[in-house]
């Protein structure tokens, strides 16, 4: 198991909400595939798969908002 983390995404963002997962729970993921629209105070961005497998659990619900660094799911690789 890998752990999917919420990067550090801007200097001095601390959290993101999750705003739209764009693969489900079973789905095949590619490296660097968009997993997720995440939106900061600062910025919205589409989060990139950071492993090729594929995505065992999310974590994260669309709407919570997670701090910087912190598990948001987790991909079998």
């Amino acid at each position: 198991m890998k752990e999917v983390l919420l990067p550090e995404l801007a200097e001095s963002v601390v959290e993101g909400e999750i705003l739209k997962w764009l693969v489900q729970e079973g789905d095949t993921i590619a490296l660097e595939q968009p997993l997720c629209e995440v939106m900061t105070d600062k910025v919205t961005v589409e989060l990139p798969s950071p492993v090729a497998g594929v995505l065992s659990k999310r974590l994260a619900g669309e709407g919570d908002v997670v701090a910087v660094h912190a598990e948001i799911g987790r991909a079998h690789v």
